[in-house]
C-alpha cells in the first residue's frame, strides 16, 4: 500500500549562519525568529532614567532603567523577537506606573480615579491593570485610605452630610462595601453638631424672616448638604429661633407692607383683609401680629 507523501522539508530545521550579527532560523512554515544582538546602550538627555537600545547597530526601542536592570540588557546580550515584546510591554507598564505616580503626587486619588487618567493617556487596558496592580502593592493607591481622607476632608471644610459624602464617594468609583464601613464612622451626633452649626449661621443671616420662613429653609438646606431627616429634626428641636415684638415689627415692616401693596389695589373689606392675613399666616406670622398690623392699616385709611 503506498503511504502517503509527505513535504520534503518537513521536520527539517536550517541553520543559516551569516556576517551580520544576525542569526536566522528557518522551519519548514518560513516563520522567522531573528536574534538580535545588543550593540549599544545610551542614556537619553532629556530622561537620565530612560535608555536607548540599540540593536545590529541600528536604534532599536527605548526603555526605564528599571527595565534596563529587571531583564539585565548589557551590551553583547541576544535577544529573540519573543523576548523583544516582553521587554516592550513590561516598559510599557513602567511608563503607565511613572504616569500614575506623577497623577498621585499632587493629591490623593481612587484606584478609579488613575485608572481613568491612564486609559485616558491611551494605555493598553491590560497594561493599565498591571500599573495599578503594582502602584496599589508600594501603597500607592489605597481606596479605604482615600475615602477616610475624603471623609474628613468634606465634614472639615464644607460640613457635608453622609448622604452627599457617599455621592462623592460613588464619583470616585469607591466600592459600596467601602462606602458603607467609612461612613458609618460618621455618628450621628457628629453630623447634629455640623448640621447645628449651619442651622446657626442661616439664623444669623435670616433675620428679617420669620421662625417659619427660617426653618424652612434650614431644613432644606440640611437635606440639600446630605443630612438624614431625623438628622434635620433633632437640629431644628435644638436651635432658638424665636421673635419678640420689636423683632414682629420689623418684619412687618419688611414683609407685611409689600403683602398689603399687593392686594390693596385688587381687594377691599373682607377679602382684602382675608388675603393678607392669608399671605402672611404662609409666611409664619402669628395671628395676633397679622390682626395688629391689619387693623393698623384700616386705621391708616
Amino acid at each position: 500500500m503506498e503511504g502517503k507523501r509527505m513535504p520534503a522539508n518537513i521536520g527539517k530545521l536550517t541553520v543559516l549562519t551569516v556576517r551580520s550579527p544576525i542569526n536566522k532560523c528557518y522551519n519548514d512554515n518560513s516563520e522567522v525568529f531573528a536574534m538580535r544582538m545588543i550593540t549599544k546602550i545610551a542614556r537619553q538627555k532629556n530622561n537620565p532614567e530612560r535608555y536607548n537600545i540599540y540593536l545590529n547597530e541600528e536604534y532599536a526601542f527605548p526603555v526605564d532603567e528599571a527595565i534596563l536592570i529587571q531583564f539585565g540588557l548589557t551590551k553583547g546580550k541576544v535577544l529573540d523577537e519573543f523576548e523583544i515584546q516582553e521587554i516592550a510591554y513590561e516598559d510599557e507598564i513602567r511608563k503607565a506606573f511613572n504616569k500614575g505616580l506623577n497623577f498621585l503626587s499632587y493629591q490623593m486619588r481612587s484606584e478609579h480615579e488613575v485608572k481613568k487618567k491612564l486609559l485616558n493617556l491611551e494605555f493598553g487596558e491590560a497594561v493599565v491593570l498591571e500599573a495599578i496592580q503594582k502602584l496599589k502593592s508600594y501603597g500607592f493607591i489605597n481606596d479605604e485610605n482615600y475615602s477616610k481622607a475624603l471623609l474628613d476632608t468634606k465634614k472639615a471644610t464644607m460640613k457635608k452630610g453622609p448622604r452627599a459624602i457617599r455621592q462623592d464617594m460613588i464619583k470616585k468609583g469607591i466600592e459600596k462595601n467601602l462606602q458603607d464601613e467609612v461612613l458609618a464612622t460618621y455618628s450621628f451626633e457628629e453630623q447634629v453638631k455640623l448640621a447645628k452649626q449651619l442651622a446657626e449661621k442661616i439664623v444669623r443671616a435670616e433675620s428679617k424672616k420669620t421662625p417659619t420662613q427660617i426653618k424652612t429653609k434650614i431644613q432644606d438646606y440640611l437635606l440639600r448638604k446630605g443630612y438624614a431627616f431625623s438628622i434635620v429634626e433633632e437640629v431644628l428641636s435644638q436651635v432658638e429661633i424665636g421673635q419678640n415684638d420689636d423683632n414682629w415689627q420689623q418684619l412687618l415692616d419688611a414683609q407685611g407692607e409689600k403683602v398689603w401693596k399687593k392686594y390693596v389695589s385688587k381687594y377691599t373689606g373682607y377679602e382684602l383683609k382675608m388675603k393678607v392675613k392669608q399671605a402672611l399666616y404662609q409666611k409664619g406670622f402669628p395671628i395676633e401680629v397679622i390682626d395688629r398690623f391689619i387693623e393698623e392699616k384700616e386705621n391708616e385709611e
